[in-house]
């Protein structure tokens, strides 16, 4: 009987102490929030202001997009602790895409996006027909 409760008192406290654990990390997860800055670029390295800058979490999130400043500067606030695509465009240029930036927890972090050149062909994967 004696061991039966102390096995119980165990099972007890560890589901306790595994709880509090749990909602302590989700709680610094949400108190940390990170942040995404970076700046699109033309070619010539010159700022682009108002690309479009399109990013995604890599848990499958739903697509968010914003615009740059008149330095081509964006920031992206409240950010989860995940990866993240990025890809800028405006007047039918894009960047490739930024993949798998890497975000923790309070963590922010810088990208350059550069769009392709004027005079580029812009890459497809459609194929015309024979």
């Amino acid at each position: 009987m004696r061991r039966t409760t102390i096995a119980a008192t165990l099972i007890i406290a560890s589901s306790i102490f595994l709880w509090t654990g749990t909602a302590s990390v989700h709680a610094a997860q949400k108190k940390g929030r990170s942040s995404l800055t970076g700046v699109v670029l033309d070619a010539a390295g010159k700022p682009v202001p108002n690309a479009v800058v399109t990013y995604q979490s890599g848990g499958g999130h739903t697509a968010h997009a914003i615009r740059t400043d008149a330095q081509g500067r964006f920031t992206i606030h409240k950010l989860r602790w995940d990866n993240y695509d990025l890809r800028a465009s405006t007047k039918g240029r894009y960047s490739d895409w930024e993949k798998n930036v890497m975000l923790r927890s309070g963590q922010q972090k810088s990208v350059t996006l550069r769009l392709t050149g004027e005079n580029e062909p812009l890459k497809t994967s459609v194929k015309e027909p024979r």
